[in-house]
């Protein structure tokens, strides 16, 4: 049983930086594809980000990509999501996920779940 924790969400205004960080216990983390989603008011769950067991591949939604940075640390049981240029549409809640298969977009497809992050953007 994997446990995931996020941590690094708040409040930062249009234009600035966060990074999100979720740290991993209870399996071996290398074994695992992991992912960012999130989820705005309303709105169904999305993906974010992801990146490959050893993280040599990483993946992202149009909507993110060139702004954000998905990053591992399998030595350290972490991942990453350095998020530059915000906007007030990044306002949600960022979940970190991991299943034991090649990294994909689907939310239904991830075995375990953080508990989530808020991130709010204002303009």
């Amino acid at each position: 049983q994997v446990q995931l924790v996020e941590s690094g969400g708040g409040l930062v205004q249009a234009g600035g930086s966060l990074r999100l960080s979720c740290a991993a216990s209870g399996g071996t983390f290398s074994n695992y594809g992991m992912a960012w989603f999130r989820q705005a008011s309303g709105k169904e769950r999305e993906f974010v980000a992801g990146i490959n067991r050893s993280g040599g591949s990483t993946y992202y939604a149009d909507s993110v990509k060139g702004r954000f940075t998905i990053s591992r640390d399998n030595a350290k049981n972490m991942v990453y999501l350095q998020m530059n240029s915000l906007k007030s549409e990044d306002t949600a809640v960022y979940y970190c996920a991991a299943r034991r298969q090649v990294v994909v977009t689907s939310q239904y497809q991830y075995d375990y779940w953080g508990q989530g992050t808020q991130v709010t953007v204002s303009s």
